[in-house]
């Protein structure tokens, strides 16, 4: 290519030159215009079938448009994903790990950190609501590209009680065991080959769960936490983005979509809002600088002290894309329900449904207009979440019920740690960007 720029500049001063030094009456004989010969260029021999021709010059601009839109650099142009609403309360993409590709869907959870699967042929679940023979699993013997992480890798926060403690070639394996909730999964980690469309990375790290407790869902999971665990961390992404369909608390097959971001910079029309670190609690999850928080047109009095992580690490808001109905610590809760009571006073309780759920209040609305304040969220850089009622309120046979949990549901201690978790369901018709270069959130109202 330099050659050729070369030969051309060199034939345009030549001709400069020529036509300075020419005489005028060289000139008068030279003829008004000048055809050059215009050869197609091919980078390699065009096919005689004609059909074939057609996807040669169809590649050709697909790589111009490429080059057009993300330059001569480097960058990789977005992964995307499919993205399913689940009965239970989550939401999942279609991973595929290993040589030949195993599939699996994984539970998409950005408060947790680690890419796992229930492994193994000899998997168990131990008090679990499904038996573990309806569990799908990823089978490592079937994959001729796995290996497996070593106690002594530097990926590894575990002991290696059976290697000497200066010895730099142990066959130990890399154990962990991690909780969520009443709930746990144990087992090791893999190296393994992850299969996306456009792109395959390799030796992506996989925990391989071989014993799971209390779990209630048989997929897999995908921690998209702040940490150098998780799936976007190690993918080496600058941002990801997902727009989440209601659930209803049942599988759908009408997926959204989720997107996986190389590129750096502002999204257009979205409002940022910055992240924030609990000096105490795990950095791994996403804090927000809640600012207020707005029923209808009230600015409800919630003390500051609820509003952002404190020094001994209670407070704050995190967003949750793994935690269905989101949660309000006791006081906090008692605010909320107490505005709600007053705005909605025009319709019938349903007590009988709030003693059965333990969530509320709860109300009739058969045959009645659903008229629910908004729920608002006003975060620092004047960046604005509006909830519209519908959308935070669970419903169900005409009956509707405000289901955020509370320090009175069960198996619920967020002590220290935030005074809210901004669940999914208050999630659903919001694109969402996790912008990790820049430590922000981006959002906007979107059908989804």
């Amino acid at each position: 290519m330099a050659s050729s720029t070369s030969f051309l500049l060199l034939s345009v001063f030549t001709l400069f030159f020529c036509l300075s030094a020419c005489s005028s009456e060289e000139i008068e004989n030279t003829p008004l215009t000048i055809t050059l010969p215009l050869t197609p260029k091919f980078s390699r021999k065009p096919s005689t079938d004609p059909r074939v021709f057609l996807h040669q010059l169809a590649s050709a601009s697909k790589s111009r448009v490429h080059l057009l839109k993300y330059g001569k650099t480097k960058t990789s142009p977005p992964v995307k994903s499919p993205l399913y609403p689940m009965e239970y309360g989550g939401h999942t993409i279609p991973l595929s790990f290993g040589n030949p590709p195993q599939k699996l869907s994984y539970l998409v959870d950005t408060g947790s950190v680690v890419v796992w699967a229930p492994c193994t042929t000899h998997y168990k679940c131990i008090d679990c609501t499904v038996s573990a023979k309806y569990v799908p699993i990823f089978n490592p013997q079937l994959s001729t590209s796995l290996k497996t992480l070593s106690c002594k890798n530097p990926m590894c926060t575990t002991e290696c009680p059976r290697c000497k403690a200066n010895s730099k070639n142990c066959s130990q394996v890399c154990n962990f065991t991690l909780q969520y909730g009443s709930g746990s999964e144990s087992g090791y980690f893999l190296l393994e080959d992850l299969h996306f469309p456009e792109k395959t990375i390799h030796n992506f790290l996989v925990g391989c769960t071989t014993i799971g407790r209390r779990e209630g869902y048989t997929d897999a999971m995908a921690g998209f936490g702040r940490s150098t665990y998780s799936l976007p961390v190690r993918m080496g992404v600058k941002k990801f983005a997902y727009c989440l369909n209601s659930h209803y608390f049942d599988s759908s097959k009408n997926s959204s979509r989720l997107t996986f971001d190389y590129r750096d910079g502002d999204t257009k029309g979205l409002s940022y809002t910055p992240f924030l670190k609990n000096p105490l609690d795990s950095s791994d999850y996403y804090y927000l600088d809640l600012k207020k928080l707005i029923l209808g047109k009230k600015i409800l009095p919630i003390p500051s002290k609820y509003l952002a992580p404190g020094s001994d690490g209670s407070g704050g808001l995190i967003i949750d894309s793994g935690f269905s109905h989101g949660y309000m610590a006791g006081p906090v809760c008692k605010i909320v329900r107490n505005e709600l009571k007053k705005q909605m006073y025009k319709y019938r309780r349903s007590r009988s449904t709030e003693e059965e759920n333990g969530v509320g209040p709860c109300y009739n609305f058969t045959g009645r207009k659903i008229e629910i304040p908004d729920l608002i969220y006003h975060f620092a850089g004047n960046a604005t979440m509006v909830v519209p009622g519908k959308r935070y309120f669970k419903f169900e046979s005409g009956t509707g019920c405000f289901p955020v949990d509370t320090e009175d549901a069960e198996d619920l201690e967020f002590t220290p740690g935030p005074s809210f978790i901004l669940g999914n369901l208050m999630q659903v018709n919001q694109y969402i960007e996790y912008d990790l270069k820049n430590e922000r959130l981006g959002f906007r109202q979107q059908n989804c």
